[in-house]
């Protein structure tokens, strides 16, 4: 289907030259956008991976129970 849309001059550009550098047709550009709009994918976008972090056994211990570790925790914070 064909129609017409206004598109600012500088996203225009913007697609254009993303079009060049990828090798395809401006419309397939502005279709690729729709797509990823439509179907709500995050595009480029990385997926967020949390990083593992260890203290290779010499972390916090403490034979306190949850109510004295969470006034630690808080402690000199207003809690």
């Amino acid at each position: 289907m064909k129609t017409t849309v206004e598109v600012p001059d500088g996203l225009f550009r913007e697609a254009k030259a993303y079009a060049a550098r990828n090798g395809m047709p401006v419309r397939e550009v502005f279709e690729l956008g729709l797509r990823m709009v439509l179907e709500g994918s995050p595009g480029n976008r990385r997926r967020f991976r949390l990083k593992t972090v260890t203290t290779k056994g010499e972390g916090v211990t403490g034979d306190g129970d949850w109510n004295t570790i969470r006034s630690l925790i808080y402690e000199g914070h207003g809690g």
